[in-house]
């Protein structure tokens, strides 16, 4: 297990606003901010034009292995070394998963360091969502029109438990024709829907945190939920110890019930100050090897159900800017379905200078992708999960060179697929 004391530390996830699900889907799931993003395309809205990888409608976002038997082969330890050699010298440093199923009858599976606990940061918020799905499931298995109610007419008025956060996160301004990019503020108010685009899609801590606090209450509510701020209060007046069992039982239970480890993939608790002060939860880990294992599932249609995992791979596509591995240009063309996070820590060191992504007593950057290329009609496929700890590089950038790397090699294990982008 670990457990990061920082230091002289920085945190950074997402640092600039990077959108996720199809921007046709604002009337369907409430988004506002979609419609902001769909006027830019149409050029009413400066800026905020989409790479072509990233102009997907709903309905072409689909599961790649549904209702199929699949089982994953034997690692291909001769694919292992190439990728390893991509590494270089701080081979040592990564952990990596990779699932390569452009050919699902040919499978193409590797393994480096896969097992390494690493502290999952940002990336744990997949975590969370899951465990809200889970939740709706439980609640209404088999009302789906229920579900989506839920999430779309239910709202959340951000509160105390979003403090403190950097994150900026998008609001359409209809009456200005413009989006505005800001801190979320006490007050603030959206559908659960819009709280789960902010939560993947910026990053936001603070919006990852309403989203925890109301997971909490839809699972001890069920049906009842939303309730009021008075019933929210009460709920919240219980005692610590009762409050920590809740959200172990919250975060924890799903992973496990959707065939995942908790013990190599857990999200402890929330990801605000004021969160964990009034709810303590544990510690949070994740290995590359449960991470690409979530992203299989969820290709699968077996995280939570079919529906569930739908909607998980459109909260996860990865639109407008794009960060860290998600940045190469050789994805350009491709759909990436994508979650990140880093965290670093530094200490007084003659000479060095601490800078983002670039700790000298820590420097963690996790990635975790789904690669469709070309977008709409992919020849490759494929799942990759990487965590390193490279101290006093800049990780953002090595991970965006290793994309670029892998993209090419596995692009020369499949040059009929290749040819098409």
């Amino acid at each position: 297990m670990i457990r990061v004391i920082f230091i002289l530390a920085a945190v950074f996830l997402n640092p600039l606003p990077a959108t996720a699900f199809p921007i046709d889907a604002a009337d369907e799931t409430g988004i506002e901010r979609l419609e902001g993003y769909r006027q830019a395309q149409l050029g009413n809205v400066p800026g905020n034009r989409l790479f072509q990888g990233a102009r997907l409608y709903s309905n072409q976002i689909s599961l790649a292995l549904p209702e199929r038997s699949f089982s994953l082969p034997a690692e291909n330890r001769q694919l292992a070394s190439r990728i390893v050699a991509l590494l270089g010298d701080e081979a040592d440093d990564y952990s990596l998963s990779m699932l390569d199923i452009s050919d699902p009858d040919h499978p193409n599976l590797v393994h480096h360091n896969a097992d390494v606990l690493r502290n999952p940061a940002s990336v744990g918020k997949i975590i969370v969502v899951l465990a809200l799905f889970q939740a709706l499931e439980d609640i209404y298995p088999d009302d789906i029109q229920a579900r989506e109610r839920i999430l779309r007419d239910s709202m959340i008025t951000a509160d105390a438990f979003i403090r403190h956060d950097h994150h900026k996160v998008p609001f359409w301004l209809p009456e200005r024709m413009r989006l505005q990019k800001r801190k979320l503020a006490e007050g603030d108010t959206a559908n659960m829907w819009t709280y789960l685009d902010w939560t993947l899609s910026a990053s936001s801590n603070a919006a990852v945190s309403m989203v925890i606090k109301h997971l909490l209450l839809l699972r001890h509510f069920g049906k009842a939920y939303p309730v009021t701020v008075a019933q929210e209060e009460s709920y919240f007046a219980q005692s610590r110890t009762v409050l920590h069992e809740d959200i172990l039982a919250a975060l924890q239970e799903p992973v496990a019930r959707n065939g995942l480890d908790p013990d190599h993939l857990r999200q402890g608790g929330f990801f605000s100050r004021e969160g964990k002060r009034r709810v303590p939860g544990s510690n949070s880990v994740g290995t590359t090897r449960e991470l690409m294992y979530y992203m299989l599932l969820m290709e699968q249609g077996k995280l939570v159900d079919a529906w569930s995992s739908l909607q998980l791979k459109k909260l996860l596509y990865l639109t407008q800017y794009r960060i860290r591995y998600a940045s190469s240009p050789a994805l350009k063309d491709a759909a990436v379905y994508f979650k990140s996070g880093s965290f670093y820590k530094c200490v007084a060191e003659p000479g060095f200078v601490c800078k983002k992504y670039s700790g000298n007593k820590l420097n963690i950057m996790n990635s975790v992708a789904i690669i469709e290329a070309p977008a709409g009609a992919p020849g490759l496929r494929y799942i990759v999960a990487i965590t390193s700890n490279v101290l006093r590089k800049n990780s953002a950038v090595a991970h965006q060179t290793l994309a670029t790397r892998l993209h090419a090699l596995l692009q020369s294990l499949h040059p009929v697929h290749a040819s098409q982008q």
